[in-house]
């Protein structure tokens, strides 16, 4: 069985890739992220990420057109899966009941 949780920067990493949208690839979500978190990330790290967010079935990739900005080159367009977005749910809720929990936070969500 594959693995259904998420670590925090693949999670991240899916959540921007929603955000984004059709301009989600690597070097736009690495960007974003840094913008996001103000945080360096390589772009290794990104590239991995994504990888394994595919093989677990949490995002689907497709190379987009030839772009005469990137000298014809095409980018790897990334779109989140029903699976990711049901992932990215739980998660949610899990972290919510977290701090629904915690005395120190009288919140009500």
């Amino acid at each position: 069985m594959k693995e259904t949780r998420l670590g925090d920067f693949e999670e991240v990493i899916l959540l921007l890739t929603g955000i984004l949208g059709e301009s989600a690839y690597a070097f736009k979500l690495a960007e974003e992220f840094e913008d996001q978190t103000g945080r360096a990330v390589s772009i290794g790290a990104v590239h991995s990420t994504l990888t394994r967010l595919e093989d677990k079935g949490f995002l689907t990739s497709e190379m987009g057109q030839p772009s005469a900005a990137r000298g014809g080159r095409r980018k790897r367009i990334y779109t989140i899966t029903a699976l990711g977005q049901r992932v990215l749910s739980d998660a949610r809720e899990f972290k919510m009941a977290l701090w629904r929990q915690y005395p120190a936070f009288e919140m009500s969500y």
